[in-house]
């Protein structure tokens, strides 16, 4: 770790969120599952899990600072793959509209502190 390592108040705060995100996901998986296949994602039973994995790792890694710039892609593909899928705001109306697009720019910048996570892990790994 260098002097420039994300804050630890920083990684806790967005790393943490994220991991009980993918605690919550494991826990409610069947219901995550079914929810995805009313979204008519394929082979929903597989990507659930698998997704809410990537999440997993990604949090806990960069809550650590552990091989940040795979726990910061891992998390920034989690977020690439899942927003427009399940946040599809533009096929909704009414209340279920404004819903998913808070939902989905939610993502957007949670995919933005991702991408600078990875931008710092990076500038670390260039000082390495």
């Amino acid at each position: 770790m260098t002097d420039d390592t994300p804050s630890l108040l920083g990684r806790l705060l967005f790393g943490g969120s994220l991991a009980a995100l993918a605690y919550n996901n494991f826990q409610e998986i069947e219901g995550m599952i079914g929810y995805a296949e009313s979204k008519a994602v394929p082979r929903a039973d597989q990507l659930v899990p698998f997704a809410s994995g990537m999440l997993a790792f990604g949090s806990l890694a960069v809550v650590f600072w552990r091989v940040p710039r795979l726990a910061a892609g891992a998390i920034a593909g989690f977020l690439v793959g899942v927003t427009p899928l399940m946040h599809d705001f533009w096929n909704m109306e009414g209340e279920q509209r404004a819903t998913e697009q808070t939902n989905f720019l939610q993502n957007l910048a949670l995919l933005g502190a991702a991408l600078a996570f990875l931008g710092q892990a990076d500038e670390d790994s260039d000082d390495a």
